[in-house]
C-alpha cells in the first residue's frame, strides 16, 4: 500500500460480512450504468438486476442468506441455496465489492437466488480501502430499509468503490458517500443557509442541530448542535469533499448525524479497528500466527453476529 494514503479513521473500517476481514476482494470500477427502467420479470421472477453483495451469513447446512443492494429494487434478502457446497458455482461469484447481475424468484420477504454473474471487470480493494468499503456496507445495512429503490445512492456507491480502489484520498470518498446517504434517506439539510434563511458566510461560526440545519452561533447563549465554521459548511454545499481544512469538521458533523439516526448503536467496524489497534506492532523477525513459515499470516475474524432480516 502506498504510504501517501490517508490513515484509516475509526469510521472507515468494516468487518468482512462474507468471510475474512483481510480477504482481498475484487471490485468493478466501471462507470455507473445509465438510468434504466426496472427489469421486467416473469411472474415472480426478476432477471439481470445490477447489484452488490453487502452481507451474508450461513443458512442451514449448505446455504447462505444474502443481503444485497440492487439498483432497481433497493436492499433485498435472498437465499442462495447450496452456496456453501465446495463445488457450488456461486462460491466464486458472491464476492463483496464486485458488481453483480442477479436473478431471483419469489414474492416473500426472502426471495430465492436463481442466477448470479459478475458484471464488469474485477478490481481489488486492499488494506485501508477494503476496510473503508466495509464501512460503507455497514452504513447501508443500518440505514436503508428493504425493498425501497435508491438508484442515485446505488450510483454513488459504485462511484465510492471506484474511488476507494484508486485511493488517492480515502476520506473524501467516504465523506461524500455519507452526505449523499443522509440526503437520500431524508436526513440532509441545506448547508448554505441557516434556519432563518440567512446565507452562511465564510468566517462565521455555526451550530448544526441533529434534526435541523445550521444556526448562527451565539457565544453567550447555550446552543445544541455540532460546532462548525462557515468555511466548512460552504465546502459541503459546494461538494468540496477533498478540502483538507474542512475535512475534520465535516467528519465530525456527518458522523454525529449518522450516529444519531442509528439510535446511538455502536458500529461494529469501529470496534474492530479499535481491537486491531490494541495489538502491539509486529516485529520484522516475528513468526506468523501459524507458528512457522507455512502457517496463516493473517487473522480471520468473522462478522460479529448476524443482522436480523428486518431493520
Amino acid at each position: 500500500m502506498s504510504n501517501s494514503r490517508d490513515p484509516v479513521a475509526p469510521d472507515e473500517i468494516l468487518p468482512d460480512a462474507a468471510g475474512s476481514l483481510f480477504r482481498r476482494t475484487p471490485l468493478a470500477a466501471a462507470p455507473a450504468p445509465a438510468r434504466q427502467a426496472r427489469p421486467r420479470g416473469r411472474g415472480n421472477r426478476v432477471d439481470d438486476v445490477p447489484a452488490f453483495l453487502i452481507h451474508s451469513y450461513p443458512y442451514r447446512e449448505t446455504s447462505l442468506i444474502l443481503d444485497v443492494f440492487t439498483r432497481s429494487h433497493g436492499r433485498l434478502a435472498l437465499v442462495a441455496k447450496g452456496a456453501k457446497r465446495p463445488h457450488s458455482a456461486l462460491r466464486p461469484v458472491l464476492i463483496a465489492f464486485q458488481r453483480l447481475s442477479l436473478s431471483w424468484s419469489g414474492a416473500g420477504e426472502i426471495k430465492t437466488l436463481v442466477r448470479a454473474e459478475w458484471s464488469g471487470a474485477p478490481q481489488r480493494l486492499q488494506g485501508a480501502a477494503a476496510m473503508s468499503g466495509w464501512y460503507l456496507n455497514e452504513l447501508l445495512l443500518r440505514l436503508l430499509g428493504r425493498d425501497d429503490p435508491h438508484e442515485s445512492l446505488y450510483d454513488a456507491y459504485v462511484d465510492a468503490l471506484a474511488r476507494l480502489a484508486a485511493h488517492p484520498r480515502l476520506s473524501s470518498a467516504l465523506r461524500e458517500f455519507e452526505w449523499r446517504l443522509l440526503c437520500e434517506i431524508g436526513y440532509g439539510f441545506d448547508p448554505a443557509a441557516t434556519g432563518a434563511d440567512e446565507p452562511v458566510r465564510a468566517g462565521g461560526r455555526y451550530r448544526v442541530p441533529l434534526e435541523a440545519g445550521p444556526e448562527l452561533e451565539e457565544p453567550e447563549t447555550p446552543q445544541l448542535g455540532t460546532p462548525i465554521t462557515g468555511e466548512s459548511l460552504l465546502a459541503l454545499a459546494a461538494g468540496r469533499f477533498d478540502d483538507v481544512a474542512a475535512e475534520p469538521e465535516l467528519r465530525r458533523l456527518l458522523r454525529e448525524r449518522l450516529d444519531y439516526h442509528m439510535n446511538g448503536r455502536p458500529m461494529a467496524t469501529r470496534q474492530v479497528l479499535r481491537d486491531l489497534r490494541s495489538y502491539p506492532p509486529l516485529r520484522a523477525d516475528a513468526r506468523p500466527p501459524g507458528g512457522d513459515a507455512g502457517g496463516p499470516a493473517e487473522p480471520d475474524p468473522t462478522y460479529p453476529g448476524k443482522p436480523p432480516i428486518d431493520r
